[in-house]
């Protein structure tokens, strides 16, 4: 009885390994749970016309928004784990768990497929603003409590809790006003409404170059390339801060093995192309292009670190 069996199983492997190897045989899509016309959905969209390329197949960007991300990356997580659904993510990915009282789709339904980029943010104050350098500002804070406010684009953003962040490792207290979204809170922040506010290089940068906004710290560990001359939130005030907004590419859990390695080597070849390279940089973004295992790492460094924000805060989604 086994020996009539050992041919048919040998059989059904073989026809799986070379459905596998025939991925992708239709197109492929790629869902990024935020609004068009948003940073990551930029992003995503040169992504996925340079992916069809190196897959040989089209590839579309299918919006869906909605509570911070979680309707997107809801949908993903439910879909079948056959490779042909993706989930273009963004650091509300990390944030949200800690936010929500209840996640709509499980902790493990979604595997990391690669980290695509960082983008450091910028802490931005009016151009005529008081505040010359960071440490103005947290002069100001520390002297009256309560009385500095600061915008973002929504309670569950790193906007929000890169400021946060700071506040709470030099136990300071500042309001924060949430807004719908980043532009109308930079437009506040010009108009001088606003105190001050974290924004990404891409968006701020026009207004800084412009003489609209002053940049008094960028939140990455390094120096952005964009603004040379403007410090980090590490050099001029707190060491070992670092706040990125990052976009990673994620599979539902189970996808098979082939698959995702195909996935993944055409991503990462994506990601060395000098024309995807050079859109990064105008955004003043890294390319990454990681492995699965580098992005797993990566993510639970990010979960630890908003977590504790999140907790200390005991903040709620406006």
């Amino acid at each position: 009885m086994i020996s009539i069996f050992k041919p048919l199983i040998a059989a059904c492997a073989l026809a799986a390994t070379v459905a596998h190897a025939a991925f992708p045989e239709r197109p492929v899509t790629i869902v990024v749970p935020y609004s068009p016309g948003g940073a990551a959905d930029a992003v995503a969209r040169v992504v996925a016309t340079r992916l069809g390329a190196k897959l040989g197949t089209s590839v579309i960007v299918d919006n869906k928004a909605g509570a911070s991300g979680t309707i997107g990356a809801s949908f993903v997580a439910k879909a079948p784990a056959d490779g042909y659904t993706m989930l273009y993510d963004a650091t509300p990915h990390s944030i949200n768990p800690h936010m929500f009282p209840k996640m709509p789709f499980a902790s493990n339904a979604l595997q990391p497929l690669s980290l695509v980029l960082l983008a450091p943010n910028v802490l931005i104050v009016k151009a005529d603003s008081p505040f010359k350098n960071l440490n103005d500002l947290i002069a100001k804070a520390k002297a009256q409590p309560g009385k500095l406010n600061f915008a973002s684009g929504g309670s569950g953003t790193v906007q929000r809790l890169a400021a946060e962040l700071i506040s709470q490792r030099l136990n300071l207290d500042m309001v924060h006003v949430p807004y719908k979204s980043g532009g109308p809170a930079i437009t506040d922040v010009i108009a001088g409404q606003v105190d001050f506010m974290f924004g990404t290089v891409a968006a701020t940068y026009p207004h800084i170059s412009g003489g609209k906004l002053r940049a008094l710290a960028v939140s990455a560990p390094e120096r952005s390339k964009r603004l040379p001359d403007v410090p980090t939130v590490a050099e001029a005030a707190i060491p070992g801060y670092e706040a990125y907004e990052w976009n990673g590419m994620f599979l539902p859990s189970g996808t098979p093995e082939p698959v995702v390695t195909k996935l993944r080597q055409a991503l990462q070849d994506v990601m060395q192309e000098d024309e995807v390279k050079q859109r990064l940089a105008d955004m003043g973004a890294q390319p990454i292009g990681s492995t699965p295992a580098e992005f797993a790492a990566f993510l639970k460094k990010e979960d630890a670190k908003w977590g504790e924000v999140v907790r200390k805060g005991n903040f709620k989604l406006d």
